[in-house]
C-alpha cells in the first residue's frame, strides 16, 4: 500500500510472522505457507473435552457467576456497549500514524468515531464501507461503541496494510479482485481452513459486483477477513481444547452471532 510506513512485529491477527525458527502465535503461520493445523480443523493431538456440564435450556439465561459451568465468557458479552477509554500510541508508533489520528481527532478527545474513521482511512486511498469500519472498531475495541482511541487506531492501520499485502499477492491477475481459489489460499495463508460449503457462502455474501465470474474486491476482502476473524475467535474462546467443537449456550451464540450481522 502506497505511502505506508513500515510496521513493528507482533500486532496480533494479520501481523508479519514471527523471526524464522521462532514459534508463531496462535492462530497465524509461516507467510505463504499451509498451516500444519488451520484452525476449522481438528489437530491430530486433540482430544475431545470430557465430563462437560449438560447444555442449558434453549434461551435460557445463562449462569450469573464468571466461567460458570466451566466455559468462560467471551470478552465483551457482559457489556458490549461499555464506553471505550482512551489509550495511549504503542512505543515506536510511526509519527504519520499519530499525525493520521491527531488530524482526524479533532475535539482532542482522544477517541475518534466511525466517521472520522472511515475519513483518515480514506486518506492513504482506501475507500472502506461503513460496514467495514464498524467491524474494524467492534474487532479491535471489543464494544459497539463506536469509538477508537490510539492504541486500537495502531493496530487497525497496521493489519490493514498487511491485509493489502496479502490481498495484492492473490490477486495475480491484478484485476482489484479475488476469486474463489484466491480466497480460500489467502485465507488459509492467515491460518484459516474453511471447508467448501463455507468458502462458496463467503464468496455468494461478499461478492458486490453481481457477474457471472463472482470475485471478492478489497474493501469486501477486509469484511469478509474481518468476520471469518472475530467469528473464529469466538468461537475459540468456547474451544479450548482446540477440538473443533464448542457449545454455547442460546444467549452466548446470540452475542457471537450478531454483531457480525448488524455492524
Amino acid at each position: 500500500m502506497a505511502g505506508y510506513p513500515n510496521p513493528p512485529p507482533n500486532y496480533g491477527y494479520g501481523a508479519p510472522p514471527p523471526p524464522y525458527g521462532a514459534a508463531p502465535a496462535y492462530g497465524q503461520q509461516p507467510y505463504g505457507a499451509a498451516p500444519s493445523a488451520p484452525y476449522g480443523a481438528p489437530h491430530p493431538a486433540d482430544k475431545p473435552a470430557k465430563d462437560k456440564p449438560p447444555k442449558d435450556p434453549y434461551g435460557a439465561v445463562p449462569p450469573p457467576a464468571a466461567g460458570a459451568g466451566g466455559y468462560p465468557p467471551a470478552p465483551g458479552y457482559g457489556n458490549p456497549f461499555a464506553a471505550l477509554m482512551p489509550s495511549q500510541f504503542p512505543p515506536g508508533t510511526d509519527p504519520s500514524v499519530v499525525a493520521c489520528f491527531q488530524m482526524a481527532d479533532q475535539d482532542g478527545s482522544g477517541l475518534i468515531d466511525d466517521t472520522e474513521l472511515q475519513r483518515a482511512l480514506s486518506t492513504y486511498n482506501q475507500s472502506f464501507s461503513m460496514r467495514t469500519v464498524h467491524l474494524l472498531m467492534y474487532l479491535f475495541t471489543n464494544t459497539n461503541a463506536r469509538k477508537i482511541g490510539p492504541k486500537e487506531f495502531t493496530q487497525v492501520f497496521y493489519s490493514l496494510q498487511n491485509w493489502r499485502g496479502i490481498f495484492e499477492r492473490f490477486d495475480r491477475d491484478r484485476s482489484g479482485k479475488i476469486d474463489a481459489n484466491e480466497l480460500r489460499e489467502a485465507l488459509l495463508s492467515l491460518g484459516f481452513s474453511v471447508s467448501p460449503v463455507v468458502l462458496d457462502l463467503l464468496v455468494s455474501k461478499f461478492d458486490k459486483s453481481g457477474g457471472k465470474n463472482r470475485a471478492i474486491e478489497y474493501d469486501n476482502f477486509i469484511e469478509c477477513c474481518l468476520t471469518v476473524k472475530g467469528l473464529t475467535e469466538k468461537f475459540k474462546e468456547r474451544d479450548p481444547m482446540y477440538s473443533g467443537s464448542a457449545t454455547f449456550n442460546y444467549e452466548g451464540f446470540m452475542l457471537t452471532v450478531l454483531p457480525f450481522l448488524i455492524a
